[in-house]
């Protein structure tokens, strides 16, 4: 758009083309590489090691620099402001005021902590920034449903000839449930919560037509078929939350029909869970205190959150410090195990100790500017691009809101940079408007 703007200002044809070239080249490399790392970290078992870490917060540094290079070349720097960017700030305040006064029971793993929340920060800022025409969410949305189907299927593969380890070769130090590219199958069933909505959505759109629709549906059921296969109970209880909201806001728009699609896609489900879940998938959905493998049980969880809400009592206004629930824990345990507690398997009791009362007050803030300002979009979604865009987001936010209850993939910064990325996406104010004719509904036809 800006460089469009600067083409018809500028009278020299030369300048008007050269110019709008290189900053074109600088917006896609700066837009693909945000994504591109978002998708590195689940492929890097969660990017949950110190190489796989680094690599993120050194990848999103680089790309904040990319970016400011391309504001600098412009001359007409252009800075988007984002609803989420205040409670963001307001938390980043928070963690320098535990370091500043000694509030952190471990200051280096506060600090550790505070350079990848830092990352997240600057991930969020720049999608805010570089998402801005309806190519490019047409391009994304390939993009993330393409890459979802490819690993949906790549954990397929790995379940039915599984020999105990990550890619068939990398042995878990700790043990785990593997699925997938991660240890914690309760982690990849979070992954898929926030990836499979995005060609649900658009297969119910009115830009979706013919096979276009029908491979949007495929791909959204082949993830949301894993979610049940994974063994995750807390993500097949976020699932049925996200379609049960999906199914009242489809309810709502009298005019839209959609039928079809959603037709296509709980049949592929239902096959997909029938042909290869079977008597172990019922039997993981109806068992309710099960261990299995490292997992911890239903009991035991009850004790770590009766353990960590002693651990708030103690400390509830600033916390016992970012990041610091594992080294505070072994004071409070109530239990003899030999398991390593690093979470309470609840994010929002995780938050309470480690970021206090104050802290979740922020949290709070955050999530109600994400739902108020999506709903808003989401009044005639089918009419516009930005609802479409809300609407996705905003259902993946609600897989974790919802999966945070029982699990921790906040914790896990492959997981948690993604969601901080769709909550972005549904806060932000519209943009992309109503289309215009088949032009534009052309572009999502890409798909």
């Amino acid at each position: 758009m800006l460089a469009e703007t600067y083409s018809r200002t500028v009278p020299d044809t030369r300048v008007a083309v050269q110019a709008p070239v290189h900053l074109h080249w600088l917006d896609s490399v700066t837009l693909h590489g945000i994504f591109g790392l978002l998708m590195f970290g689940p492929l890097a078992f969660g990017a949950v090691e110190s190489w796989s870490l680094l690599i993120v917060e050194l990848g999103a540094v680089l790309l904040f620099l990319l970016w400011a290079v391309r504001q600098t070349i412009s001359g007409e720097p252009l800075i988007t402001t984002n609803p989420l960017f205040l409670p963001m700030a307001s938390f980043a305040v928070l963690i320098f005021v535990q370091i500043a006064i000694g509030a952190t029971a471990y200051t280096y793993v506060t600090r550790s902590h505070a350079l990848l929340y830092t990352a997240y920060g600057l991930l969020v800022f720049l999608v805010v920034q570089c998402v801005r025409r309806t190519s490019q969410v047409s391009a994304l949305a390939f993009m993330i449903s393409a890459y979802g189907f490819v690993l949906a299927m790549f954990a397929l593969l790995q379940g039915l000839s599984s020999n105990g380890k990550l890619y068939w070769v990398r042995t878990p130090q700790w043990g785990g449930w593997i699925y997938g590219p991660y240890v914690n199958h309760n982690h990849y069933a979070g992954l898929m919560e926030m990836l499979a909505p995005v060609p649900l959505v658009f297969s119910l759109t009115r830009y979706a037509h013919g096979a276009r629709k029908t491979l949007a549906a495929v791909s959204a059921a082949m993830m949301a078929g894993t979610i049940f296969l994974s063994g995750s109970r807390g993500g097949m209880a976020a699932f049925i939350v996200q379609m049960t909201v999906l199914a009242v806001i489809v309810a709502t728009q009298k005019k839209h029909k959609s039928a079809f699609a959603q037709v296509i896609f709980w049949v592929i489900v239902c096959a997909v869970l029938v042909w290869l879940g079977g008597a172990e998938l019922t039997r993981r959905v109806l068992s309710v205190q099960t261990e299995a493998q490292a997992e911890l049980s239903g009991g035991t969880r009850m004790e770590i959150y009766h353990d960590a809400f002693q651990m708030f009592k103690n400390r509830p206004i600033l916390g016992w410090g970012l990041g610091t629930f594992p080294t505070v824990y072994p004071q409070f345990g109530s239990f003899y195990t030999t398991f390593f507690v690093n979470a309470t398997h609840n994010d929002y009791l995780q938050l309470l100790t480690e970021m206090g009362g104050l802290g979740f007050a922020v949290m709070l803030w955050f999530m109600v500017i994400v739902y108020r300002n999506a709903i808003r979009k989401l009044k005639d979604w089918p009419s516009t691009v930005d609802g479409p865009v809300a609407l996705a987001a905003t259902l993946g936010c609600t897989g974790i809101v919802v999966h945070s209850f029982v699990d921790f993939n906040l914790q896990i910064p492959a997981n948690a940079a993604l969601f901080y990325t769709f909550c972005a996406l549904a806060a932000m104010e519209p943009r992309f408007r109503t289309f215009r004719g088949s032009t534009c509904a052309a572009s999502l036809e890409t798909l």
